[in-house]
């Protein structure tokens, strides 16, 4: 495993972050696919052999327990020190006025929670899940200004937004001294470019680091097309997502295949040494349900395409309506 820095910071995370939305109670929240405690703790153990030491849930996942699952799993199995553990906010938690959303009602409410369900004193990498069009900016990053400095909060990130809102919250960070975010966690894959417009030459000039969402298109980067999963069967968002050109998102998952049978090395592999490759991306968020899901993630940070693989793997693609916000 191989580790970087956080964009500017001097936080170190390894090239591969497990995503862990798979972890879950299957009978809570609306994610029936989730794999319960005794089937995901082997999985956060091989990642943690691995090397990988970056985890990502969110309060939201599987009414959170994934975020009870990696909490146990984490005190178990690691030193908190030397892992990286981020979450996120925003989603709907409860019924009612003040059960999701990012005011400052929410937000200092919900850091306890998630620190509850966590185990833990702090996290390393607090993220609002979305842009809350309800909520003034300002009260907004205020609010994840005291949870950095109550220690709560290492550093805050932010994630699925446009660029100009992203904007927006740096500048009133900047103008009232508030802290900034330092991540962008961003749907970003071979067959969903659109980060590439505006986003990332953002995050190159701010110094801040990408973190990936989906970085294998839900799965569909890594088997035939018309394949199907339980997972892409049952998952109401992910079935949202990669429905516009999908002839030419078709053909840019052939290339994908092309290049891996070329390399004799899996799909996943390819696509994952694609998404690293990009000047912006810092560690993509990859999720696992299998042992080989997690082998060949760490497989990848050794694989490296040549210019020419690049260009190939990135020709056919066409522009799309941004998703996933």
């Amino acid at each position: 495993m191989k580790y970087v820095r956080l964009g500017t910071t001097g936080l170190e995370v390894s090239a591969i972050t497990l995503g862990c939305m798979s972890f879950g109670n299957p009978m809570r929240g609306n994610h029936s696919w989730t794999l319960p405690e005794e089937v995901s703790r082997p999985l956060i153990k091989q990642a943690l052999d691995a090397g990988i030491t970056t985890f990502d849930t969110a309060n939201v996942y599987s009414d959170g327990s994934s975020e009870e699952i990696v909490g146990r799993a984490l005190r178990d199995l690691a030193t908190r020190d030397e892992v990286v553990l981020a979450t996120k906010v925003h989603g709907r938690m409860r019924p009612g006025p003040n059960g999701a959303g990012l005011s400052r009602r929410a937000i200092l409410s919900e850091i306890d929670h998630s620190l509850t369900r966590l185990g833990t004193d702090y996290v390393d990498l607090y993220q609002i899940h979305r842009w809350d069009p309800l909520t003034p900016i300002t009260e907004t990053m205020e609010a994840l200004h005291d949870v950095v400095k109550a220690g709560k909060a290492r550093y805050i990130g932010a994630s699925s937004m446009y660029a100009w809102q992203f904007a927006t919250a740096q500048h009133t960070a900047d103008l009232n001294g508030f802290t900034r975010f330092v991540s962008m966690q961003d749907q970003y894959n071979l067959i969903n470019r659109e980060e590439e417009r505006e986003m990332h030459p953002y995050c190159l000039d701010q110094g801040v680091g990408v973190l990936p969402w989906s970085p294998l298109a839900r799965g569909k980067l890594t088997r035939d097309w018309d394949d199907t999963t339980s997972r892409s069967e049952t998952d109401n968002f992910g079935q949202t997502l990669y429905k516009q050109h999908e002839e030419g998102d078709r053909a840019i998952a052939d290339v994908v295949a092309e290049v891996a049978a070329e390399r004799g090395v899996p799909r996943a592999q390819v696509a994952l040494a694609w998404v690293r490759q990009q000047p912006a991306v810092t560690s993509p968020i990859v999720g696992a349900t299998q042992a080989h899901h997690l082998e060949d993630a760490v497989a990848s940070v050794d694989l490296t395409l040549s210019d020419e693989e690049l260009a190939r793997l990135a020709a056919p693609y066409r522009p799309h309506v941004p998703e996933g916000f």
